[in-house]
């Protein structure tokens, strides 16, 4: 299967495709001519990639056990575990983070609404 017709099938942009090849994710066959020849795995292959990037893993980690996942079942790669506690530690961290900067704002907010109280109070 062509690289176009691989992104035809699956939603993801040639680009993308390239930049999986690029990243070590898909390995296409090559013919003659020098065209990436996609075999029918392929399709799954993307997919599974597509599912991990919208956990927000990078291609980096899914390289890390791609393979593993593709041959096994997920429960199966002893790769996985380690890297999705990592992203939730890291989500965690994000939610702490987003928490304070709220908090902030709400202070900042009030001591708006207590300023602007103080001045009509004063007039």
């Amino acid at each position: 299967m062509k690289i176009g017709e691989l992104a035809a099938r699956t939603g993801v942009s040639v680009r993308s495709l390239r930049y999986y090849e690029q990243q070590g994710l898909l390995k296409p066959a090559r013919d003659e001519n020098g065209y990436r020849d996609y075999s029918i795995f392929a399709e799954e292959q993307v997919r599974t990639i597509q599912l991990y990037l919208n956990l927000g893993l990078t291609t980096e980690q899914i390289a890390g056990f791609l393979n593993c996942v593709m041959k096994n079942k997920e429960a199966f790669c002893t790769e996985v575990f380690p890297i999705f506690r990592q992203k939730i530690a890291e989500i965690e961290a994000q939610i702490n983070q987003l928490n304070h900067i709220k908090m902030n704002l709400e202070e900042r907010m009030q001591s708006i609404l207590d300023e602007r109280q103080w001045d009509e109070m004063e007039e």
